[in-house]
């Protein structure tokens, strides 16, 4: 069986189901290789939802056989203040963060896909919607991974994302986006997502396991 990375979920602290530990715990029973705790976060929530995964992350890792990443998801962030807030993810522990791209079904600010693909400290850039080659280029000249959507609603743009990102030479993830356990993903699933986002059969080797093991390198590395 594929291993399954996945940097894209949410826990209680945020708008998920359950605690960030028992996401874990359920991620690795599942058979996940690693998982990002990624909740919903503003400049009043940044400090306290960094502090609280990082210790279920740390404590998961002591114990089982994953991977557990402490992370944020800037949600609706005014875009002069992406760059800066991702600055301050990672000051505080944060070893990946993610924006909330431009999703065709919520009001995010226009803006904030070009704000996030020029951000240094932004890793994911998350259902960006109807991505532009310009944000595509930045992303892969920042090293910015652009993210498949597993999420109703938030996979109506697969298609576009994955063609503007091939176009560019931006690397992709697929991620679960989940907010229940019943939201983390199976190899097959996985992969039956990726197919119909427009991927062939040949790039889901690297899509679903060389970019997410590329990616877990650089972060072990940063931290």
């Amino acid at each position: 069986m594929s291993a399954i990375y996945d940097f894209h979920t949410h826990s209680l602290l945020s708008d998920g189901d359950v605690s960030p530990i028992e996401l874990i715990r359920r991620a690795a029973a599942q058979g996940y290789k690693a998982i990002a705790i990624t909740d919903h976060v503003g400049l009043g929530t940044l400090a306290r939802v960094v502090t609280e995964v990082a210790k279920d992350c740390a404590l998961a890792g002591q114990y089982w056989d994953i991977v557990a990443i402490p992370g944020v998801e800037l949600t609706h962030i005014p875009i002069g203040a992406i760059k800066h807030l991702a600055r301050q993810a990672k000051t505080l522990g944060a070893r990946l963060v993610i924006v909330h791209g431009e999703t065709i079904v919520e009001p995010v600010e226009p803006g904030t896909n070009l704000a996030a693909a020029q951000s240094p400290d932004v890793d994911i850039l998350a259902h960006p919607g109807l991505l532009t080659l310009e944000e595509a280029r930045l992303a892969a000249q920042h090293g910015i991974y652009l993210e498949i959507s597993a999420r109703c609603g938030h996979c109506l743009g697969n298609g576009r994302t994955v063609r503007t990102a091939l176009e560019a030479g931006a690397k992709l993830l697929l991620n679960s986006d989940a907010h229940e356990d019943k939201d983390l993903l199976t190899p097959s699933q996985a992969e039956a997502i990726a197919l119909g986002a427009d991927l062939q059969e040949s790039q889901l080797q690297t899509i679903l396991q060389l970019h997410p093991q590329q990616l877990l390198e650089k972060l072990q590395k940063k931290s």
